[in-house]
């Protein structure tokens, strides 16, 4: 039976573990957040002290913190994973992070004789606590059908993309489509009210014909309500346009609407508290710009 390890147990790392947990596998944790830890263990997990810890004692390490930098020092730190891992184990990222640097994240784990996959994920906070994630693999194939098993225990729509950086690549497009749609809904919201239609009855039609959207449902209402609590905070949808918008960079390819839809982002998080609302708060800045609101 495979030896599990799971670092980070933030709002999604922490149920994404507790479901491996509920399925009866023995499963070592580790957080910069003792309190998360101790909160697994007392439901059965084992608690580690770093991340070394926990690849010494599991062949699989799966690994959701928030940003690039954080994967890196998780895997190559002090106390990190590379300082305690052996030859033949595997290492799941499910953070959200840089496609270029899982490439080359890699290509080093595979010099230690350790296979990756990036897999990460959408479907929020919910989605996480209701094992109902979307699951995007990037990696060898045979490593893919020997952890399916595992992705399905914490999410449902699991799909494999392709080699390593693909499912990271494919995160990136996933928060594109996010970020704009949120913009447009904020934009189709904002003039319905200030043309003296009510938005929610506007959003009501449209959740009816073609417009019709999850983020419609859920962050129009969010909208119509004014209700901004995360949910997916704005600093982590920056965190994935910048992600976007580096790799375009790269790749000589202009994304403008993206960049439009990141500076609106920035300009709510420029905000005190802004960072920290839920990324449906980007109509804040339209509203700001029109003078008008949805809702009061």
């Amino acid at each position: 039976m495979a030896e599990l390890g799971f670092i980070g147990l933030g709002i999604m790392g922490k149920p994404m573990a507790g479901h491996l947990l509920a399925a009866g596998h023995t499963v070592r944790v580790y957080d910069v957040v003792s309190e998360s830890v101790k909160e697994l263990a007392s439901k059965g997990a084992e608690a580690c002290s770093n991340s070394r810890e926990v690849a010494q004692k599991s062949n699989i390490v799966f690994i959701m913190v928030p940003d690039t930098p954080d994967v890196e020092a998780v895997l190559f730190g002090k106390d990190g994973v590379t300082e305690g891992i052996k030859s033949g184990s595997i290492v799941v990222d499910m953070s959200s992070i840089s496609p270029i640097a899982t490439k080359e994240f890699a290509k080093k784990l595979a010099a230690l004789g350790v296979k990756m996959l990036d897999a990460p994920v959408s479907g929020g906070q919910v989605g996480a606590e209701k094992a109902t994630l979307s699951i995007m693999v990037g990696g060898q194939p045979e490593v893919f059908a020997q952890i399916k098993p595992y992705f399905e225990i914490m999410g449902k729509n699991i799909v494999y993309i392709g080699t390593n950086g693909d499912g990271q690549t494919c995160k990136v497009a996933n928060q594109i489509v996010v970020g704009m749609t949120i913009e447009a809904i904020s934009e189709a919201l904002l003039f319905a009210s200030k043309a003296g239609a009510d938005p929610a009855k506007v959003r009501e039609a449209l959740l009816g014909g073609f417009a019709q959207s999850r983020i419609l449902d859920l962050h129009g209402q969010r909208m119509i309500e004014r209700k901004f609590g995360p949910g997916f905070r704005i600093r982590h949808q920056q965190k994935d346009l910048n992600n976007a918008l580096e790799a375009a960079h790269k790749l000589g390819l202009s994304l403008p609407g993206t960049a439009i839809v990141q500076e609106l982002f920035n300009a709510v998080a420029a905000q005190e508290g802004g960072s920290n609302l839920d990324h449906s708060a980007l109509v804040l800045a339209l509203e700001m710009l029109g003078n008008c609101k949805v809702s009061e």
